[in-house]
């Protein structure tokens, strides 16, 4: 029994074209962002229901750089926000949160605008990301970013904080 061309070429481009469907799919889900929502885990937040807290929240960016905000899972803590790039990596912002036990006298600050802030690297930890503490405001807000992120999400942070909340004395511990 004799096939003709049409439905042999048909047979053989039917699977090829589901492949290639197949394969360029693929390639556009994972250049997809990753739309997750954010999981944090529970730290001391005293503060973190305060309304210099409220203010800040809602004066947050949607973006922050290549970091576009994110949706925080269930349960959320009160208090905080977050950003992913289109990578997954993420941004974090803890409002409210208890003086950092390292932050004392002989702490080294970084000024940043109006702003002080306190680093703690994530290094010694093994963790690749550094968290900077804002000293200087009627609460302590946290903005852990991770290494290579560069300026962009501390530096709208820093507007944004000194746009919404007003400048005090620093409290650092005393030297131990």
């Amino acid at each position: 029994m004799r096939r003709s061309p049409a439905l042999i070429a048909t047979a053989i481009a039917l699977p090829v074209a589901l492949l290639v469907g197949v394969v360029v799919a693929a390639v556009i889900v994972s250049q997809s962002p990753v739309n997750t929502p954010v999981g944090l885990g529970p730290v001391p937040a005293p503060e973190a229901e305060s309304e210099s807290c409220s203010q800040l929240l809602d004066a947050l960016p949607e973006e922050l750089g290549d970091y576009t905000r994110a949706e925080l899972a269930d349960p959320a803590p009160v208090g905080a926000a977050a950003w992913q790039s289109d990578d997954g990596e993420e941004v974090v912002l803890r409002c409210g949160l208890d003086r950092p036990d390292q932050f004392d006298r002989a702490a080294a600050l970084q000024v940043i605008d109006d702003v002080q802030w306190f680093e703690v690297s994530g290094a010694e930890q093994g963790i690749p990301a550094s968290t900077w503490f804002a000293v200087d405001r009627p609460v302590y807000v946290a903005l852990t970013v991770p290494d290579g992120s560069g300026p962009t999400p501390l530096q709208d942070i820093t507007a944004t904080i000194s746009a919404a909340l007003p400048q005090q004395e620093i409290d650092p511990a005393p030297i131990r």
